[in-house]
């Protein structure tokens, strides 16, 4: 049995080898061929055969070849399972624990017993923003994380501003976003919203709304109560 091993250890060894030499031989051409391409923080093997991932910036994800001669953009789809198998990678890298997010610079508002759980990045002056929430009053028994991020307009910073400082800020926000009534002027400490500002980008959150459930899964956009209800449901934290 001894004997039997030495060859595969060997071999494994051997493969390891190869494979680090063929990360080496992509991180080398790219970067000499593409000097403005940020760095490169991993790259692996994906199921086509022949093709890498080459991800850069904790999320951007490319394609390229075993030796670098190509890099390409887009998504990687399974025609047998019929999944976007890049969309699915680009969601895991950008997942949030739901226990990360920094609720102390959120407002919540709480319907029916609270016990299920939801946040959501919302700008002010967002359309689709004021359309999700028209649909989330439909929904019971849940708390609901609102993280103030002015992203489209400098009156986004200013609404965000008042509705901060409101003395009742779920009141204020549902108000505006739900019946259109613009929140009075205030001022305070809003250093929150610059704080939220600032992870947003971190984590990658480039519109609005995005909804984080509480199994740290994400959705992108607004969405309908139906949905809302079925997530909910199978989010385990």
């Amino acid at each position: 049995m001894k004997l039997a091993k030495i060859p595969l250890l060997a071999l494994l060894a051997a493969l390891s080898l190869s494979a680090f030499a063929q990360e080496a031989t992509i991180r080398k051409n790219l970067a000499e061929r593409l000097p403005k391409l940020p760095a490169i923080d991993e790259i692996t093997k994906t199921p086509m055969p022949g093709l890498y991932e080459v991800r850069i910036n904790h999320s951007d994800i490319f394609y390229t070849d075993e030796k670098g001669d190509f890099l390409i953009q887009g998504s990687l789809i399974d025609t047998k399972a019929q999944q976007d198998l890049t969309e699915q990678r680009v969601e895991k890298l950008t997942a949030i624990a739901f226990k990360d997010l920094p609720l102390k610079d959120a407002f919540t508002i709480v319907r029916g017993n609270g016990k299920r759980k939801m946040a959501v990045f919302e700008d002010p002056n967002c359309g689709y923003c004021k359309r999700f929430e028209r649909d989330l009053v439909k929904i019971d028994n849940v708390t609901v994380h609102v993280f103030l991020y002015p992203i489209l307009s400098a009156d986004s910073g200013e609404k965000s501003r008042n509705i901060w400082c409101a003395k009742d800020k779920g009141k204020a926000f549902l108000d505006w976003m739900v019946k259109d009534m613009t929140p009075p002027d205030a001022k305070c400490d809003a250093a929150a919203v610059a704080r939220n500002f600032e992870f947003g980008k971190k984590a990658r959150i480039t519109g609005t709304p995005t909804i984080i459930f509480a199994d740290g899964s994400r959705v992108p956009g607004a969405i309908g109560a139906d949905r809302v209800e079925k997530l909910l449901a199978e989010a385990k934290p």
